[in-house]
């Protein structure tokens, strides 16, 4: 028992070769590597034949969605994690239970239906995050890693992946990042928000961000389902704990905390990726700024936290379908640091399509945020 959540061994169907089904669009991916975005403010469009033009791309526009759930069956109990943290109908819940464990027929039907070319697939949350013992939590690790990257093997042209890391042994942690990077070629890593309480700007982990910097992945700053602790301002209203603002609240503060515990000054050259707009960041820039005067002296990091944000942090829409947002958040930490993300099966992969495709962007700039970013930074 780990917090009232059961791990153990995974089921036998976490030893097959997961997502057996057969695409549609099963195609080749193209990938523009690491090479550095052309500079250059975003351009809406402004004439009478926009419209056309776009209409045109739309037809022909690669979409690479960046936070899309999976889970393993028998490895942790996220159905009843859920099912305690998160005031959804039933219905609605099984549903999200039914994508969540298909690497095959529903999410491969799903992406075709609305034009999805690349799903970079991320282990949902709760996480190994929730296990107590950490030998545990680093055989949890590898055999979430082993089973995405089967299921990558079945659909490479259609599935990238994130790792899962087993933090509460930072060591190991190393070792499985090393081994999931170069060896199973994964694109980074997704991390849910804290490991019992403890997070990252901790010194413990420094070994783990030194080693991200290394071999040049993202840590992608997801949400927990099981929060480190309880607010009282929530009291009463359950809601707010979860997705409407209790997650953006606590994922961003524990971004904040990277930034001025010194982080990214000691490794300048790693980044975290926030979904969310950016879990609301980029819209707190400016005053974020003007009271980092007030920081003690002693404690000061070597740029504002503007500065931060626009060189270690990207945002992804997941979540967010606003054009006001997308457009703030563009102008705060520039276009090239924008990807599209859906975050299936918990959001409609046609609502998300759909606002992606009528963002107000000219076509050059909607392709980056569509694909040519997650491309350029993960090297799709």
């Amino acid at each position: 028992m780990v917090g009232g959540l059961v791990a153990g061994s995974p089921a036998p169907a976490a030893e097959a070769v997961p997502g057996r089904g057969v695409s549609t669009k099963d195609r080749g991916a193209r990938g523009t590597g690491h090479k550095q975005p052309t500079p250059g403010p975003p351009t809406p469009h402004a004439d009478s034949n926009s419209k056309t033009r776009r209409d045109t791309s739309e037809k022909k526009m690669r979409i690479v969605a960046v936070e899309e759930a999976f889970s393993v069956p028998g490895t942790i109990r996220q159905e009843d994690a859920i099912r305690q943290r998160m005031p959804v109908p039933e219905a609605m819940k099984q549903d999200w239970f039914r994508r969540l464990d298909d690497l095959a027929e529903l999410r491969l039907a799903d992406m075709d239906a609305n034009g999805v070319d690349v799903q970079v697939l991320s282990y949902s949350t709760p996480g190994v995050e929730v296990i107590e013992d950490p030998a545990e939590a680093v055989a949890a690790a590898k055999r979430i890693n082993d089973y995405l990257a089967k299921a990558i093997a079945v659909h490479p042209t259609r599935f990238a992946g994130f790792a899962t890391l087993p933090l509460q042994d930072p060591k190991a942690a190393v070792m499985e990042l090393r081994r999931a990077v170069t060896e199973l070629g994964f694109k980074g890593v997704l991390y849910n928000d804290h490991v019992r309480g403890h997070y990252l700007d901790e010194p413990r982990f420094r070994p783990v961000w030194a080693e991200l910097e290394r071999l040049g992945v993202t840590l992608y700053l997801h949400p927990a389902i099981v929060p480190a602790d309880n607010w009282h301002v929530f009291d009463g209203y359950p809601a707010l704990v979860g997705p409407s603002w209790g997650w953006t609240a606590t994922v961003g503060a524990h971004a904040l905390r990277l930034i001025y515990g010194g982080v990214f000054d000691e490794f300048p050259g790693a980044s975290v990726t926030l979904g969310h707009m950016g879990e609301l960041l980029p819209f707190q820039t400016a005053r974020l700024d003007s009271r980092c005067s007030q920081v003690p002296v002693e404690q000061r990091m070597q740029h504002l936290p503007s500065y931060y944000l626009r060189n270690n942090v990207y945002v992804t829409t997941s979540g967010v379908m606003s054009h006001a947002a997308l457009l703030g958040a563009v102008h705060a930490v520039g276009v090239d640091r924008v990807l599209f993300s859906i975050d299936y099966p918990f959001e409609s992969s046609a609502e998300a399509v759909r606002f992606l495709r009528s963002a107000p962007y000219a076509p050059a700039d909607l392709a980056r945020i569509a694909h040519g970013n997650a491309e350029r930074i993960l090297g799709l």
